[in-house]
């Protein structure tokens, strides 16, 4: 007779659950799952690490076929063929060319002088700088090698074991050198999978959170990612909402937008940004007996205050500005605490009137947004027009104070 399987209610699986066992029981799986991420994180970094090897080794031989495409073309498919019977997939034309693009796209990725770490065995095994390194120096090449620079070194276009080869193949996509630093910053700082990654640079957000920035704030946001210090660091122009299938309709009621938020509302904490946590749907609030219901509220932990978002899916009116000032004054005078920021406001609107929104805003314009949302991703070129005539008026303002 079989002997019966022993599962996690048995006494003998956890010793008859005495706290002394569930305790060490969540040690060990502590340190077990620590285990495993750094084990996965270390494989990705070999990954990245032999990827740029690699890629570096291709170029080097292009450059003393002096570039020629011919020439780059049939060694390509000679690599491929040969690898893929030694190691089979992995090796096509296409991966041997991202490879060769990622060296060419992140030269300095392993440059030792700027990584933490650096010592005699490590400097042997990065002597790839000379082109009259011997091939058995070169094969010993991987070895060694620092998985990352430390935090306070890092810097963007050096190794971090927090990206992937997924997420480095994803970055390669981004042409502007200021808009892929910040979004390898904002991957690590995030946390972001490639998957997420991808989202983001597909919906444009670095050029989103330029509109409310000078040249300055261009400037920080390549070199430090996001730093949220003030409502508008977290408020953009456009949203996309993208990813709840809606249609572009004037057919659209607000419960149905708040609904399909709700039901995907990672995705829709992904898009509003970091330091957003979800406190509720339809808040009440009571003033003298009627009652009213702001579509969702969150709190951003970064700038310790609460934020009252409404929907609209027609045209911005002055009355829905003026409804959400009674929200945020409510919320200022009421629910926030002693050591709270002031409530900030935002109303996502199908359309607006920009001059109206000044006018009726006026000294709450620091703490009431007014932003449109969009079902399908931006267009570029209609992003980037836009985003140039904002800048320009930001300019202009600057210069007439």
């Amino acid at each position: 007779m079989a002997t019966p399987k022993r599962t996690k209610d048995t006494p003998s699986a956890v010793a008859r659950n005495d706290a002394g066992t569930v305790e060490l029981l969540a040690a060990i799986r502590d340190i077990w799952e620590s285990a495993r991420v750094q084990a996965a994180r270390s494989v990705n970094s070999a990954l990245v690490q032999a990827n740029w090897l690699i890629g570096r080794q291709v170029v080097e031989a292009d450059q003393k076929g002096k570039s020629r495409a011919a020439y780059s073309s049939r060694l390509l498919n000679t690599l491929s063929e040969t690898l893929e019977k030694d190691y089979g997939n992995g090796f096509s034309v296409s991966s041997l060319q991202y490879m060769r693009a990622f060296y060419l796209g992140y030269p300095a990725l392993l440059d030792i002088q700027h990584l933490a770490g650096v010592g005699s065995e490590i400097q042997h095994a990065v002597r790839v700088e000379s082109a009259e390194e011997s091939p058995e120096a070169k094969s010993h090449a991987l070895r060694d090698l620092p998985v990352s620079a430390t935090e306070a070194d890092w810097q963007p276009g050096r190794l971090h074991a927090g990206l992937a080869w997924t997420h480095y193949r994803t970055l390669l996509k981004v042409r502007r050198h200021e808009a892929r630093d910040f979004y390898e910053i904002e991957a690590i700082r995030n946390g972001w999978s490639a998957r997420q990654l991808e989202r983001q640079i597909n919906t444009f957000l670095f050029d989103r959170l330029l509109k409310s920035r000078d040249k300055a704030g261009v400037l920080a946001l390549a070199n430090e990612g996001l730093v949220t210090t003030r409502p508008t660091d977290a408020i953009k122009d456009p949203y996309v909402l993208e990813f709840l299938d809606l249609p572009e309709s004037h057919r659209l009621v607000e419960s149905r937008v708040e609904e399909a938020l709700i039901s995907r509302l990672q995705d829709f904490l992904l898009e509003l940004g970091s330091g957003f946590a979800f406190i509720g749907r339809q808040v009440r609030l009571t003033l003298d007996g009627d009652h009213f219901y702001p579509d969702l509220v969150f709190y951003h932990a970064k700038l310790k205050c609460y934020v009252v978002i409404d929907l609209k899916v027609e045209k911005l009116t002055h009355g829905d500005l003026g409804q959400m000032q009674m929200y945020v004054n409510y919320y200022d005078r009421e629910i926030a605490e002693p050591g709270d920021q002031p409530t900030i406001g935002l109303i996502l609107c199908a359309d607006k009137n920009e001059a109206m929104v000044r006018y009726v805003l006026d000294e709450k314009a620091k703490q009431i947004f007014a932003s449109r949302y969009q079902f399908e991703l931006p267009s570029e070129d209609v992003l980037r027009a836009e985003i140039k005539r904002e800048m320009e008026e930001l300019d202009s303002g600057s210069a007439q104070s």
